[in-house]
């Protein structure tokens, strides 16, 4: 059987929540599998929890020039090794959840023309209660103007939260068809925050996505959090806007100022009431 799906795992010493993500893919039902495990510490500290697996769909690479954990570094190097039709970039402390693969497999099948397929972000973790609630919180508003935006087709509405709203899903959530991975590039590491936004509006507007109503990833939230920090430093938050615009930046040069404007205009005016 030809593979269905590739997971990229980028993985930086954690070797307890990787097993933990593996083995969500590798319970997924009725779906050819191969998983890429790309280990970005020098010490290879992944290496013996993926020996212990014992599973052959599972490849372990070491990272020869480790970043010290820049994402999208070690994606670029994993999926072009990809045989699988879908790929899925998966990070190492998420979960699949149940049966998705086969939700997603049949969302392709029956929109041969999107590219990129999302469902629900469902947080979880050991992080204060008051955190844990604001992320599901944020996914759950997250979810409903996803669901929303499917209204207006595969590709304007979505590419427009993306880029002038708060993000609508994480890497893990989502799984693109490998051509779509092919024409947009991959991810951009000159990008150090916002890297999978840049990648996913750029997927979303060039091969066009779909919001499945159903739970996709179950996300790791620690303490802190990176992606929604309660008291970002200055730092941080001078790397997220940095990133913003260079996302936008970059938007505008490919698809032309008056697209980029009025795509701005719809989604603060048109998307913003719904």
């Amino acid at each position: 059987m030809s593979i269905e799906f590739s997971v990229v795992i980028p993985t930086y010493r954690r070797p307890r929540q990787l097993c933990e993500a593996i083995s969500s893919v590798l319970r997924q039902p009725h779906s050819a599998i191969e998983i890429l495990v790309l280990d970005d510490s020098p010490e290879g500290s992944a290496e013996e929890a993926v020996a212990s697996l014992r599973d052959p769909r599972v490849a372990y690479y070491r990272n020869p020039s480790p970043t010290g954990g820049v994402p999208s570094v070690v994606r670029n190097i994993g999926w072009p090794m990809a045989k699988g039709s879908f790929v899925h970039f998966l990070d190492d402390d998420d979960i699949v959840a149940e049966g998705h693969y086969e939700a997603v497999k049949s969302a392709f099948a029956e929109n041969p023309a999107v590219g990129l397929v999302f469902g629900r972000i469902e947080p979880f973790g050991n992080g204060p209660a008051a955190q844990l609630d604001d992320e599901r919180k944020y996914f759950a508003e997250a979810a409903r103007k996803a669901a929303r935006s499917n209204r207006f087709g595969p590709r304007l509405a979505f590419t427009g939260r993306m880029l002038f709203d708060n993000a609508l899903l994480v890497c893990s959530s989502s799984v693109v068809r490998r051509e779509c991975v092919e024409r947009v590039g991959g991810f951009d590491p000159s990008i150090r925050l916002m890297e999978d936004a840049d990648f996913h509006v750029r997927a979303m507007r060039e091969c066009g996505a779909l919001f499945l109503d159903r739970p996709a990833v179950h996300y790791r939230v620690g303490s802190p959090s990176l992606m929604h920090s309660p008291n970002p430093s200055e730092a941080q938050k001078q790397e997220e806007r940095l990133g913003r615009r260079q996302m936008q930046e970059r938007y505008r040069r490919r698809r032309g100022t008056l697209e980029f404007y009025a795509l701005a205009l719809f989604t603060r005016t048109v998307l913003k009431v719904l």
